[in-house]
């Protein structure tokens, strides 16, 4: 009995440590992220339901980068919290957009002016767990800017980005099914 008590013990440990993932959770993400098999990353900034006293409509998305954090409001005084990576110093703006399109395991082609400063970049990047833009990415207004996701869990909350938003795969597929095509965008400094 003693040792059956062990096992299970042992076996939840294994379930919920970050950056692990069971058959069973694999099978999950892999149903959700269209075949691709790769584990789960806990956000090293937890995912919750805070009290936000703006008024904005259910829907809306608000980015603060000073704190980086990205808020979905969800009912009026409420909104879901997400740790974000944010632009480094001279990378960072601010504004209003719209979501303009989303895509799931999106394609990645830097902009120009990223492969003036990185010429070793590729050209082009297929989608997949391997890409930049992770599982999930909503495109903001005719900008080259995106809510994306990301396979580096360890830059959320942190300032790394040419001006897009990260979030680990897991936050990205939550903010994805919660939001539409058209939802304001506030982006704060």
């Amino acid at each position: 009995m003693l040792r059956l008590a062990a096992a299970l013990a042992a076996s939840l440990i294994v379930v919920t440590l970050p950056g692990t993932a069971t058959a069973d959770e694999t099978t999950v993400f892999e149903a959700m992220t269209g075949g691709f098999m790769s584990p789960t990353y806990a956000s090293p900034v937890r995912r919750t339901t805070v009290m936000f006293p703006e008024n904005h409509r259910p829907g809306t998305i608000v980015i603060n980068t000073r704190e980086r954090r990205l808020y979905l409001v969800t009912n009026h005084g409420e909104a879901i919290r997400y740790g974000i990576g944010v632009g480094r110093d001279g990378f960072r703006w601010s504004g209003v957009h719209r979501v303009s399109a989303k895509k799931e395991w999106p394609g990645w082609t830097p902009p120009a002016q990223m492969l003036r400063r990185r010429p070793d970049l590729p050209r082009y990047m297929e989608g997949g767990p391997d890409n930049p833009l992770g599982a999930r990415a909503l495109y903001l207004g005719s900008t080259l800017y995106r809510i994306h996701g990301s396979n580096e869990p360890e830059t959320i909350g942190q300032a790394v980005s040419s001006g897009c938003f990260r979030m680990t795969n897991d936050d990205v597929i939550d903010l994805y099914r919660r939001v539409n095509v058209g939802a304001t965008v506030i982006v704060r400094n």
